[in-house]
């Protein structure tokens, strides 16, 4: 694919060449895969699982693991039209060669988005269709809990924790390969590894699902039983541009033990298991330091649950402070965050506060086994706003079990005393409810429930919308209820819908997680002319009747899933296990009764692993506020300002400015420079550019200014930036400036443009540039913010001449800056893109 990065949009995404990306020899490895994303580059880059697998399998030296993304529609069709098969990023292999695709499927709205990978692949889509020549096409994350609706598509998947069993899988493979073995026998190989679910296997599409071999008929998932057992990766792939979550994220536990009756999340990865506090500090500076990235993020299911939180929080916040890299904790439950972590965070960033009381009333709540009182929900956004949050942000589900129209009228009422808090205290805030429809989901308790039907989830939401009409100060938004119906026909489908998956993506169906893409009517008539109807997955369940994934286990027994279901429907909380007292879901080993993920697993016990029996948050520790370490150092002294010139080549040429803005940032975090920053609420650091190059375009002079904070030998400054700069990128000169705003810049830039052509063909393109030269203007229209504008090329031309194939022409911008590919694709308007290679040589400043 790297031929069509000229013709891509966003090519910088097809690069595979980002600091901390691996290369090896892909002849010289015993087993080659891809990690396939089904969806584009910005969101895949986002996933944590991604990276925690990239990372254990290359530091496996006889195994190399790629990433391959879901391209855009458009790089899609330009690969159609060039015959281009999809390939990974980092040696850009083709998929068909690869040994094993493996897919993160993390919801259910992604499924057409295999196909159309292994489409553009040119890959079989079934798994009876591939042979021996083909990868083995495999899956794990969350949506293979109830793996049928996509089972047909995939070899075999894996349930639950993955960076053990993949090494397994892969020792299989290259056993497997040494010994000739066929496709089949490698299955049967494989399918006693823990978590490995082989669809081939189980006969279906009816229920119960029949397996076999007698040897094989249930599947319990893998389970890393000590996290701090396995490496995490610090040295994360630091992305070019924007992507959906840009920062450093580092797994501070798994799993989540809160016990809420709708969440499969908090299900399928329990026990809770976190990390040591040293191991995680170590990662922080580790991580930092390799990426250069300006935002931590600590991650789990309930980052505020974190036994030791406080002490990782505040001794992580000195340091990030000190270097002006940002802190997050997402998914904060209302009342796991004290006042002291509070007033920490507000001295970080104070953006819109998110919390999730899931439900309007106390009822509901506990129904839903949420286990928040309106009154702790009070108390935290009083905090909130005491510390300066101007809005918060609340979530709620619509069409719970039990739920009524005073549970709908108790969500405008919660939000509105929410309003009053902040109104008390003499400040205008915005008070938002985002709202969801709930959408049953495997190994819950909840998983025999109704799901409301589309006409009742409108009637909900205009409901609120009228509710919500009388204060300007209140703010409703809603997630599409027709992408919900979808989500919750293949939560709980059956092996039938790999057929509509299938039909969908033949009438063109793709990334329909994306609300300007999904369309229900498609797939509601496959499902009828296939004889599916939509009541037959949202209707309540029998408790006695089989289920798709029975033979699925995640380790929550089903006697435990049945009275956590009959206490939601009485309206009782069962609390926390990891403080109270053990509501024997199964997972943990007991006296009386081993888990089932042991002997599978292999472990000697499994329970939940805690840094502190107890949340230190709940526990006075010294003043915080007082200590030396937390003293803020100015970083806006701008004792030093200087201008860097590098050179932009090789694929570099296809970073935009926009990607050079982070990624030089990150390389002189990486490389230790004193970066001068901003004052204000977001603080940066204090750097300008040139003119932007265009992409596409190589230079052998470019520039940018930076202000340090002190001075330091410019040789120093340069052999420490140029190993962090991608190949392609070189720093090869400094020179100080003055500390005044106006700046040399460039009013000429020279450029010599190279062209691959046949001799008939390059004298052609030497009669047109002497025509253009002759000619008295030559007049073309450019699009413009304020419209169309019309520009005369011959002005921007200063002087030229031909240097056998090669043309080396001055522009002048002295009337006004004009792109320089522009201009010559103008000119050459006959001469293909590819055709034409233009490097800037020299600036020539005022």
């Amino acid at each position: 694919m790297k031929e069509l990065l000229p013709f891509l949009p966003r090519p910088s995404h097809y690069l595979g060449q980002e600091v901390n990306s691996v290369h090896k020899n892909r002849r010289s490895v015993s087993v080659h895969m891809g990690l396939a994303f089904p969806d584009v580059y910005e969101v895949g880059m986002s996933y944590l699982g991604q990276k925690i697998l990239y990372h254990r399998i290359n530091d496996q030296d006889e195994y190399y693991a790629e990433r391959v993304f879901s391209p855009s529609l458009e790089a899609a069709r330009i690969m159609r039209e060039q015959n281009t098969p999809l390939c990974t990023l980092e040696s850009d292999t083709p998929l068909g060669e690869l040994d094993i695709l493996a897919f993160s499927l993390t919801h259910e709205l992604c499924y057409t988005n295999i196909l159309y990978m292994l489409d553009l692949a040119g890959l079989p889509f079934k798994t009876y269709e591939r042979s021996g020549s083909h990868p083995l096409v495999i899956a794990g994350g969350g949506a293979p809990f109830n793996a049928e609706p996509v089972a047909d598509f995939f070899d075999l998947m894996v349930l639950g924790d993955g960076e053990e069993v993949i090494l397994d899988i892969l020792q299989k493979v290259k056993t497997a390969r040494q010994q000739g073995m066929s496709r089949q026998d490698l299955l049967q190989a494989i399918k006693n590894l823990p978590g490995v679910y082989v669809p081939g296997f189980f006969k279906g599409p009816g229920l119960p699902l029949t397996p076999l071999q007698r040897d094989y008929r249930q599947v319990t998932k893998s389970l890393v039983a000590d996290l701090n057992q396995v490496p995490f990766p610090t040295r994360q792939i630091v992305p070019y541009g924007k992507v959906i979550h840009d920062r450093l994220s580092i797994e501070i536990a798994r799993g989540c033990t809160r016990g809420c009756r709708f969440c499969q999340a908090g299900s399928i990865y329990r026990p809770v298991r976190e990390r040591s506090l040293t191991r995680i500090l170590e990662d922080v500076q580790q991580g930092l330091l390799a990426t250069g990235l300006e935002e931590l993020s600590f991650l789990s299911l309930s980052s505020g649950d974190f036994s030791a939180l406080e002490e990782l929080f505040t001794r992580s916040f000195a340091r990030c402070q000190q270097e002006q890299v940002a802190m997050a904790l997402p998914s904060l439950r209302v009342g796991s965050v004290n006042e002291r972590l509070m007033q920490l965070m507000s001295r970080i960033r104070r953006t819109q506060a998110t919390l999730a009381p899931e439900a309007g009333t106390r009822r509901l709540r506990q129904v839903i086994n949420k286990g928040i009182t309106e009154e702790q929900l009070l108390e935290h956004t009083g905090h909130l706003f005491d510390l300066g949050w101007k809005g918060v942000k609340l979530y709620f589900m619509v069409g719970l079990p039990t739920e009524t129209d005073d549970d709908l009228k108790g969500i405008r009422d919660l939000c509105q005393r929410v309003l009053e808090t902040g109104r008390s205290r003499k400040i205008k805030p915005q008070v938002t409810a985002s709202v969801a429809p709930f959408v049953p989901k495997s190994h819950t308790p909840f998983q025999w429930e109704r799901q409301a039907q589309l006409s009742e989830i409108r009637e909900k939401i205009f409901l609120l919308k009228d509710l919500f009409k009388t204060s300007r100060a209140l703010n409703l938004k809603w997630h599409d209820p027709e992408m919900s119906l979808q989500e919750g026909i293949f939560s709980r489908g059956g092996r039938e819908l790999s057929e509509v998956v299938a039909s969908a993506y033949a009438r063109g169906e793709t990334f329909t997680s994306w609300s300007d893409c999904f369309r229900l009517e498609p797939w509601l008539d496959i499902m009828d002319k296939s004889g599916l109807s939509p009541d037959t997955y949202l209707r309540a369940r029998d408790t006695d009747e089989p289920l798709p994934w029975d033979h699925l286990q995640s380790g929550m027994e089903r006697r435990y899933l049945l009275t956590e279901s009959r206490r939601g429907h009485q309206a009782r909380t069962s609390k926390d296990c990891r403080y109270h007292v053990c509501r024997m879901c199964g997972v943990c080993d007991r006296k009386s009764r081993p888990s089932c993920l042991r002997k599978v697993n292999q472990a000697p016990s499994i329970s939940n692993v805690l840094n502190r029996d107890f949340r230190d948050q709940e526990h006075e520790p010294e003043d915080i506020n007082e200590s030396n370490v937390l003293e803020q150092k100015d970083l806006s002294p701008k004792s030093a300002h200087l201008r860097i010139w590098y050179k932009k080549t090789g694929l570099c040429i296809y970073l935009s400015q926009l990607d050079l803005q982070s990624l030089l940032e990150r390389a002189m975090r990486r490389a230790g420079w004193p970066l001068s920053f901003s004052r204000g609420f977001r603080p940066a650091p204090v750097i300008t550019f040139g003119r932007a190059l265009p992409v596409g375009v190589s230079s052998l002079a470019e520039w940018y200014n930076i202000y340090l904070r002190k001075h330091l030998d410019s040789s120093h400054l340069l052999n420490s930036l140029n190993p962090e700069l991608p190949r392609g990128m070189h720093a090869f000169a400094l020179e100080h400036l003055s500390h005044g705003r106006r700046q040399p810049q460039s009013i000429q830039e020279e450029f010599l443009v190279e062209f691959d052509l046949a001799p008939e063909k390059l004298q052609q393109g030497m009669t047109t540039w002497k025509n253009y030269r002759s000619a008295p203007e030559f007049l073309v229209q450019k699009q413009t913010k304020k419209g169309l504008s019309t520009k005369d090329l011959c002005s921007y031309h200063k002087h030229s001449h031909w240097e056998k194939s090669c043309l080396r022409v001055v522009f002048t911008w002295e009337k006004d800056y004009l792109s320089p590919l522009f201009i010559l694709q103008n000119i050459f308007s006959d001469v293909a893109q590819e055709k034409m290679h233009i490097t800037k040589t020299r600036q020539i400043m005022d």
